[in-house]
């Protein structure tokens, strides 16, 4: 029994041994969730092996992972990563990557994640996210996300705007599809209300063949839509 005990001890050392000598091939990056690519994998593999010499037929034991999750998450395109070796040697990477809301469109160019937070314009791929023009400052883009988010959630909000805009002031308008007024909505008090009298004014306007006829909607008084004719 313990010659039988001590057979078992020794091969499973060996097997761990073995496991750990085992030389890592070609990293196997993969995307999680969105299908629609703004790093590439050429990208991510290049980041590996930047923080890791050649990660190529180098032994499992060498390699930290550590450093090479933290390399991936410091890349402004990427949410979350995971990095992992395989039993047979094959080094995996998971990636998550930011989602845009909106695109910034002022002296600088960038998206605002569904986080709120920079995440930088790709080349390989352009995000079909409303704009946002105005006064936007990148360490403050709390109310227009908040906007961005509403509009991203609500299907007529997604379908029809194309801009948000920030006044100086913080005040907010929109623009929507195909429409030629400005929507002011002001400040973000009591939101979802001017939404919602959005929603109404614009169902109504259509049902009449109006929308063409008007330069400006105010949506800033309570209970009220104020229409301005061009």
């Amino acid at each position: 029994m313990i010659v039988l005990l001590g057979i078992v001890v020794f091969l499973y050392a060996f097997a761990s041994v073995k496991n750990n000598v085992r030389n890592v091939t070609k990293p196997n990056i993969s995307f999680l969730g969105e299908n629609n690519l703004f790093i590439t994998h050429e990208t991510v593999s290049k980041l590996l092996i930047q923080n890791q010499d050649s990660i190529k037929n180098v032994p499992k034991e060498t390699l930290d992972l550590n450093v090479l999750e933290l390399a991936l998450n410091s890349n402004p395109m990427i949410k979350s990563a995971e990095v992992y070796v395989a039993v047979n040697g094959t080094l995996n990477a998971e990636i998550k990557q930011k989602r845009p809301v909106a695109r910034v469109n002022t002296n600088a160019s960038y998206y605002i994640d569904d986080e709120g937070g920079f995440m930088p314009l790709s080349s390989n791929y352009t995000a079909r996210v409303p704009l946002v023009t105005g006064y936007v400052e990148k360490n403050n883009l709390k109310h227009v996300f908040r906007v961005a988010q509403k509009v991203e959630a609500d299907n007529f909000l997604k379908q029809h705007v194309v801009e948000i805009h920030q006044s100086v002031n913080g005040a907010i308008a929109l623009r929507l599809r195909q429409c030629n007024f400005i929507v002011n909505l002001g400040s973000l008090k009591l939101l979802d209300k001017k939404i919602n009298n959005l929603k109404a004014f614009y169902k109504k306007s259509l049902k009449e063949k109006t929308l063409d006829k008007y330069s400006k909607v105010n949506l800033q008084f309570d209970n009220q839509v104020v229409c301005t004719k061009t």
